[in-house]
């Protein structure tokens, strides 16, 4: 069921509202069925793996080298 954000003419109130079919939403602070739906963007959750990894210390690749040799290594 689609998720809109709204915001009431009538009141000013800015509310999110379930809204199935060719249902009227009406505001649930006062009641009027004056809204304007707004833009909204959607979101999304991946299950994978970040996308960033920092190098490995012992390849000699790491940025942070003379810190990691210290054994204060950022990125553990």
């Amino acid at each position: 069921m689609p998720l809109f954000e709204y915001v009431c003419k009538a009141c000013g109130a800015q509310v999110e509202l379930l809204v199935t079919g060719s249902q009227k939403p009406t505001c649930p602070k006062c009641g009027s069925k004056k809204l304007e739906k707004q833009f909204s963007t959607f979101s999304a959750k991946s299950s994978g793996a970040d996308t960033f990894a920092p190098p490995s210390c012992s390849t000699g690749a790491c940025p942070a080298s003379s810190s990691c040799a210290s054994g204060t290594c950022p990125f553990t």
